[in-house]
Order: C-alpha cells, then sequence, then structure tokens
C-alpha cells in the first residue's frame, strides 16, 4: 500500500454551542479536541468509539460539510478551512459522503435517474440529458441495481438498494475520498455483507481512500486497514487492524474490542471485563485524561496532565499507562 498522505489533519477543534431549555445559559459541546492525523491514498482508515464521541462529526470537517473551529485539513496539500465557496466546489468533486440511513438521505420525490444525476448536472459534468442518463445507468450496474428501475423511487427498494443508490450518488463524480459514516448500521445483517463486499469491490476497482465510520468492531475489523479508535472527542489510539485487535495499547481499545461477541463459546470468557459508568459530557470533559473516570488503570496522574499521543513502533497512543503490547 502506497504511504502517499491523501488527507492530514492538525490540531482540529469543533465546539458547538448550546442553550438549555429555558434559553438562557449557554453551554459549549466539546465535539472534537485537538485532533491529529493522516489518511493514506488507497486505504481504509476506520473512525470507532461509542455513540457521541464525535465520530461523525469528524468525518463531515474532514469534507468540510462544517467549518472548524480551529485546526486545518489539508487535502492534497490544500487547507480545506477557510477556501472561498468557487475553490471549493471544484474540490468538491474529489470527496463525497454515504450517509447512514438510507430512509432519510434520498429524497422521497426524486427517482434513481434524478438522485443519481444530481452531483452530475451540480457541477456540469455532461451537456446532454442523455449523457446523464447513461452516466446514472453505468453507475446503477457498478452498484448491482437494475437499469430497468432508473425511473422507480425510493420507496419502492429495500434499504439495501436504497444504500446501493446512494453509493452510486457517491461515485458520479469519479472522487478520490469517501467518508462512509456507518453505511451498513442501519441495515440487516444479511444485507450488511453485501453492502461491504461492494464497498471493498468499489475501492479496488476505481482506487478509493476510505474513512470509515463505525460502532461495530466486527466490521471494521473486516473491512479496514488501519483502525483509529475515539472517545468523547480525543483520539485514544492509532494503528493497522491486525495490531489494534491482537495487541491493544490503550485500555479503551481492549474494553472495545472485548466487547465485542464471539461466536464460538469456547472462545467466551466468564469473567470478561466490561465497561462501567457513564460517559463523561462532552460539556464538561474530566480533567486529564478523559476516559479515566471509566478506566481500572487509573491514577493521580491522569486526573493531573493530559496524556500525550506517542509512537510506540509505528503505533500511536495516548496514555500513561501503555498496555504491553
Amino acid at each position: 500500500m502506497s504511504k502517499d498522505v491523501l488527507v492530514k489533519v492538525n490540531n482540529l477543534v469543533k465546539n458547538f454551542s448550546v442553550t438549555n431549555s429555558h434559553g438562557s445559559k449557554k453551554s459549549v459541546v466539546q465535539a472534537v479536541s485537538d485532533v491529529n492525523f493522516e489518511i493514506f491514498r488507497g486505504e481504509t482508515l476506520s473512525l470507532v468509539g461509542e455513540s457521541g464521541c464525535g465520530k461523525s462529526t469528524l468525518g463531515r470537517l474532514l469534507i468540510n460539510l462544517i467549518e472548524p473551529t480551529s485546526g486545518s485539513v489539508m487535502f492534497e496539500g490544500t487547507d480545506l478551512v477557510g477556501l472561498k465557496s468557487n475553490e471549493m466546489r471544484e474540490l468538491r468533486k474529489k470527496m463525497q459522503i454515504i450517509f447512514q440511513d438510507p430512509y432519510a438521505s434520498l429524497n422521497p420525490r426524486m427517482n434513481v435517474c434524478q438522485i443519481i444525476s444530481e452531483p452530475l448536472k451540480t457541477h456540469k459534468i455532461y451537456k446532454t440529458k442523455k449523457e446523464n442518463e447513461n452516466r446514472v445507468k453505468e453507475l446503477m450496474d457498478k452498484v448491482g441495481i437494475r437499469k430497468e428501475f432508473i425511473n422507480r423511487y425510493p420507496h419502492q427498494f429495500s434499504g439495501g438498494q436504497r444504500q446501493r443508490i446512494g453509493i452510486a450518488r457517491a461515485l458520479a463524480l469519479n472522487p478520490e475520498l469517501i467518508v462512509c459514516d456507518e453505511p451498513v448500521s442501519a441495515l440487516d445483517v444479511s444485507i450488511q455483507s453485501q453492502i461491504l463486499n461492494l464497498i471493498h469491490d468499489l475501492q479496488e476497482e476505481f482506487n478509493l481512500t476510505y474513512l470509515f465510520i463505525s460502532h461495530d468492531l466486527s466490521v471494521v475489523r473486516y473491512i479496514s486497514d488501519r483502525v483509529c479508535v475515539m472517545f468523547l472527542g480525543k483520539i485514544c489510539e492509532i494503528g493497522n487492524t491486525e495490531d489494534i485487535y491482537e495487541r491493544p495499547l490503550h485500555p479503551y481499545t481492549k474494553f472495545l474490542i472485548e466487547a465485542v461477541p464471539k461466536p464460538d463459546p469456547k472462545l467466551r470468557k466468564e469473567d470478561k471485563k466490561i465497561l462501567t459508568g457513564e460517559i463523561p459530557s462532552p460539556v464538561n470533559p474530566p480533567s486529564g485524561c478523559r476516559f479515566r473516570t471509566r478506566c481500572p488503570y487509573a491514577k493521580d496522574i491522569c486526573s493531573e496532565s493530559e496524556p500525550e499521543m506517542k509512537n510506540y513502533k509505528g503505533r500511536f497512543a495516548a496514555c500513561h499507562f501503555i498496555l504491553e503490547s
């Protein structure tokens, strides 16, 4: 795999202001806090963590759907932050997103042809209606939707078929980077593997780069080259998939992996440790290490200072008490 860096994220921060139910007191939600990482061209980097940890926000920041509070997102050497709309318009062709819910992400008033051709028309790729239609049929074929369904509407398709339509729309402009925001979590388990195989095959055919967002670690192990573990807006650990699963360095990573159900009863541990306690609030995160209130290894230093992200033989982890690798 090439180590050509496609995306480089530096000190990325995203805070949201929220008001209480009375509309008076304002609070700040620290959704993404000082995040740094790279995505290499042609790889799948998976972003994992519990619900509410900032995964989807980070995915949207990556393709400039929302503006960061501070920091930079370098795409092929260009900082997306602060770009003018006409400059971003050209780069927009190179980055797309597949949304989580295929029921909500497709316009029910548009047929398949209109949905898939929308980015083609927005960017004026083809001059004639026939050229647009031919491209739509080509994309339908790529994702496994029969061409005779071109005039059907979303309600006439199953969840898996709708997600295929969403994937076709994301492919329309031949992007380089696709953010997959939990693309199979809303689907039946029997359909999930089909969509994952499709996503994998398309990557090989078009040399796509994915940021794959998920909370399902069994899915992540199948699809990923590298895994990035996130907790409460912070990155805990980044490494190659097999290394992360076989020898996690961060306690949070270890707990996430141990929580994955094992189909073979002989491999199940009776004394399996599980995380206890509530996830701290992103409005008022703990001092020092944000995981310390749930961590069985926490000591005084964990509340006094925030652990730095350090390199451990090519893997990165932020913990005062790294597990044995």
